[in-house]
């Protein structure tokens, strides 16, 4: 939202969370909130559950950002949005303060799903990881998966559980121990368990929240969590930063959290889908011109949890132009066209970090100009492993790796 900062008209907005206990559960000053409220946005269900209403009420549309505009018009003006539990735990608190200021909002939380199913099952949240697959892709939870570890998962419906036990068998975490909490707080609570192998629990209530204690069989695939995965993970076609390297090249790269990476020549996506593993709020665009690549970046991706890894087809330069400009960038193909690497030096961010690698003499050649042009640093990797030679071993070298790490200057105020 642009425009000129105004004065606040205060707590016009009141964001109340309300839970399968109705009006009941409300606090005093929520309850006043809601009936001091002359519009109340929000689902059908929670109308339901706050029902008598004495405001107009209007149901979230589709997509729910359409809402937003109207929500706005009414600043000043007494406005109520329900929601469930806690509206700033995957919920619509935190979408509306990205254009409403806190101090024109009055938030009444509710306990969120993931403290009612810690409450009932006596975990510590703090040790849980909280995530949701409410309109997200299930591939998500995949770096989640961790031996020992508990999940607590928002589903998107009835269905969830099933799919989530069956990702588990696939992946060798049949032994993990699955509850299922259906409507908790309200007279419709229940709570199952089942292994995910052979889970079978059924007419679960579409409002259910998943909790996983995660046992890993031997054969389990587990996404650990030090970069370097092993190459065997990734499908390819020999178009692929292998694992030693790969591991230096993220190192190279520095990511930080919420930060945004382009891999140049993606091949089969390794960089990228490793940089968002490094943290959940990481993203990643890939830039790949071969279609079968593409499709197989795709695979990678989803096998590896990071399902939502951008992937963009085309020749660089050229197929840069419009996309958000990247906090970092690896360049792990068509180093030894000059207009790639200097494309990548002007698009980069101030502060942001340039990766390049090359096994070619014309791409090292590329990577010496630019180390003399622009500075940074230079170096060479150079990886042995241990073959069988007839009865015995020897060491087999792979390809020599130049390897160019550069930082944009900063700039100034």
């Amino acid at each position: 939202m642009t425009g000129e900062v105004q004065s606040s008209p205060g707590r016009w907005l009141a964001i109340v969370g309300i839970g399968e206990d109705g009006r009941a559960g409300l606090t005093a000053a929520a309850s006043a909130a809601l009936d001091n409220a002359e519009v109340v946005y929000g689902g059908e269900r929670h109308f339901a559950l706050a029902s008598p209403l004495k405001a107009q009420a209007k149901a979230w549309p589709r997509p729910i950002t359409e809402a937003y505009p109207g929500i706005l018009a009414r600043r000043g003006r007494p406005t109520c949005i329900l929601a469930t539990g806690d509206p700033f735990h995957y919920g619509i608190g935190a979408e509306i303060a990205r254009f409403v200021a806190p101090a024109e909002i009055a938030a009444f939380p509710q306990p969120s799903s993931f403290s009612l199913a810690c409450a009932r099952l006596g975990w510590p949240l703090a040790e849980c990881a909280c995530l949701t697959l409410h309109g997200r892709a299930l591939p998500r939870i995949i770096p989640s998966l961790q031996p020992g570890s508990r999940l607590l998962v928002l589903s998107w419906d009835g269905t969830t559980p099933a799919a989530v036990a069956a990702l588990l068998v696939e992946r060798g975490f049949g032994a993990s121990v699955i509850t299922v909490l259906e409507a908790m707080g309200g007279e419709r609570e229940r709570i199952r368990s089942a292994h995910a192998a052979g889970f079978a629990l059924a007419d679960i209530d579409p409002l259910n929240t998943i909790a996983i204690a995660v046992v890993a069989g031997p054969d389990a695939r587990v996404v650990t969590l030090s970069p370097g995965l092993a190459d065997a993970w990734f499908e390819n076609d020999g178009q692929l930063t292998k694992s030693e390297i790969r591991a230096v090249t993220l190192a190279a790269l520095q990511p930080s959290a919420g930060q945004l990476l382009w891999d140049v020549g993606a091949g089969a996506g390794s960089v990228a889908i490793e940089w968002c593993l490094r943290h959940p709020a990481n993203r990643a665009i890939t830039v790949e011109a071969k279609s079968e690549r593409v499709e197989r970046i795709g695979r990678n991706a989803a096998d590896l949890g990071v399902p939502d890894l951008r992937i963009v087809q085309g020749r660089a330069p050229d197929i840069l132009a419009g996309l958000e400009a990247p906090d970092a960038i690896f360049v792990g193909g068509g180093v030894s066209e000059p207009a790639i690497l200097s494309s990548a030096i002007d698009v980069l961010k101030p502060g942001g970090r340039l990766v390049a690698n090359a096994v070619t003499l014309e791409g090292e050649a590329a990577l010496l100009a630019a180390f003399s042009c622009y500075g940074g640093t230079l170096r060479r990797l150079s990886v042995a492993r241990a073959d069988p030679v007839g009865g015995m071993h020897g060491w087999r070298s792979a390809m020599p790796v130049t390897q160019w790490a550069w930082t944009k200057a900063a700039r100034t105020p």
